[in-house]
């Protein structure tokens, strides 16, 4: 599932004063500055907030947060069991409750706005890389008309760079700068924000078999 504009969601702890943004100006006020209630992107302390967020509203559903790893939580009622795992603002879910899945999806649709993504498994011979349902690496999903700012709404350039966040936290600091400058236009990306973040993508697509962390098949059918 992903969280749309998760960043909106949290609260700023510190007081902080930003110009009237443009097209918003009130007529006769244009010295006055707007105090934020909530973070918005391109706060540096951004995605703290919204992770403290969601920490707290998870656990108010009863999840609890692993002890080594803050970002999976796990929940139990009698025999039923869910995981969560967040990174960023994309959200999976793993039990063997159907019911219990599908109240937890509803709950948190009930808390955030959201998308459920779904999942895309791409098997192969050596092993299976698990891909985020609607990312194309295709050349052709780049925007070329007029209409680019439109399409772009469509377009999940925010979902792809935290993907891409998350690999270069876990196990590829290679794309550490690239994801540096791919990051910063979450809030106005065009076709060639949206083309550089595909072949970020693409590049970690053909080098999956040299750098990172894989899960293999062996004959004894243990993995």
């Amino acid at each position: 599932m992903d969280v749309k504009t998760a960043f909106l969601n949290g609260f700023v702890e510190e007081e902080i004063y930003m110009d009237q943004p443009e097209g918003f100006t009130v007529v006769g006020e244009e010295q006055k500055v707007c105090h934020l209630q909530r973070s918005i992107y391109g706060l540096k302390q951004a995605s703290r907030s919204w992770n403290i967020r969601f920490d707290e509203v998870i656990r108010g559903y009863d999840f609890v947060k692993n002890n080594f790893d803050p970002c999976v939580y796990k929940k139990v009622i009698g025999s039923s069991v869910l995981f969560l795992v967040l990174y960023v603002d994309d959200i999976l879910l793993i039990g063997n409750d159907i019911k219990m899945l599908g109240d937890t999806k509803a709950w948190l649709s009930t808390q955030f706005s959201m998308k459920d993504l779904g999942s895309k498994i791409e098997h192969s011979k050596r092993g299976f890389l698990l891909m985020r349902h609607g990312v194309k690496l295709a050349k052709k999903q780049s925007p070329k008309t007029d209409k680019e700012l439109k399409r772009m709404l469509d377009i999940p350039y925010a979902s792809a760079v935290g993907s891409i966040q998350y690999a270069a936290q876990c196990t590829r600091p290679d794309i550490a700068y690239a994801l540096s400058v791919t990051s910063r236009y979450q809030a106005c990306a065009g076709e060639a924000h949206w083309t550089a973040v595909k072949t970020i993508l693409k590049y970690l697509r053909r080098t999956k078999d040299v750098i990172g962390l894989r899960r293999w098949r062996v004959n004894t059918g243990r993995l």
